[in-house]
């Protein structure tokens, strides 16, 4: 089974370490979902700056097919990222070529070769989404902490797997995700940080507890969560084996500096 991630990428680069890492989340989300074991496509656009040839360079020495990834005149977006202790903080973020992302009916029918579609709320990838869910695709996209963005209450209609992000298991929280599920998401699910991730499938809960490890960075902890999520999804695995895995992803990825 195949999986297409559409969207932002950018370079995260860290001040303090003088270093850049490619990021971002359908980004992130195609290295750890073939870090796993799917055949996974990204298309997005890169700019005409060292920055995109480094990008290009990573995913596809992470063998991911980027036969879609374009190149645009202009910069490739970038995020400074801080860390305070082993906590990243996002600093200024500059869009570059992304801003301007749209796909093409060449990279429409190529996604549509896939079996499941992943992107993000800041990836200008949402317009495509009820020709997806129309065309038979598993779809699932990351709304990260934007619990009120408009997107959250157009979306849900076209998703089979909504995600977000919040801190923990409360009555807020349980609601939102039911609220998401009955705007037509079959599943909603929110990680929780420390706190875990949970669940909501229309009839019941499901919640994972995170697992203890030595965090040297959290970049990327919520995208290899979704990914083991979603991995678990492309092999018929129930959902709670689906956030035990997404669980696992997640405690591998924050052992280490940058998302991958």
């Amino acid at each position: 089974m195949k999986a297409a991630t559409v969207g932002d990428n950018c370079m995260d680069v860290y001040l303090s370490r003088q270093e850049s890492y490619p990021g971002g989340n359908p980004v992130n989300v195609a290295v750890y979902l073939k870090r796993l074991g799917a055949d996974a496509s990204y298309i997005g656009w890169v700019g005409t700056d060292d920055y995109g040839g480094q990008m290009r360079r990573a995913l596809r020495d992470k063998g991911i097919d980027v036969s879609h990834l374009n190149q645009q005149e202009g910069q490739t977006a970038v995020t400074y990222v801080e860390l305070i202790g082993s906590d990243r903080q996002f600093g200024d973020y500059h869009e570059g070529v992304m801003e301007h992302f749209r796909l093409t009916e060449a990279d429409l029918r190529f996604i549509e070769g896939h079996a499941l579609v992943h992107a993000g709320i800041w990836g200008h990838a949402e317009p495509y989404f009820p020709r997806f869910k129309e065309k038979g695709l598993i779809t699932s996209f990351d709304f990260s902490d934007k619990l009120h963005h408009d997107l959250t209450r157009r979306l849900p209609a076209f998703m089979d797997y909504a995600f977000f992000s919040y801190t923990q298991d409360d009555a807020y929280i349980r609601s939102y995700l039911k609220e998401t599920h009955a705007l037509g998401a079959r599943v909603a699910v929110a990680t929780l940080g420390e706190n875990g991730s949970l669940a909501y499938d229309g009839e019941r809960y499901f919640r994972r507890e995170a697992e203890a490890v030595t965090v040297v960075d959290t970049m990327g902890a919520g995208d290899s969560f979704i990914a083991g999520f979603l991995y678990g999804i492309m092999n018929g695995l129930p959902l709670t084996q689906c956030l035990e895995q997404g669980t696992r992803s997640a405690a591998q990825t924050i052992t280490y500096f940058g998302a991958w």
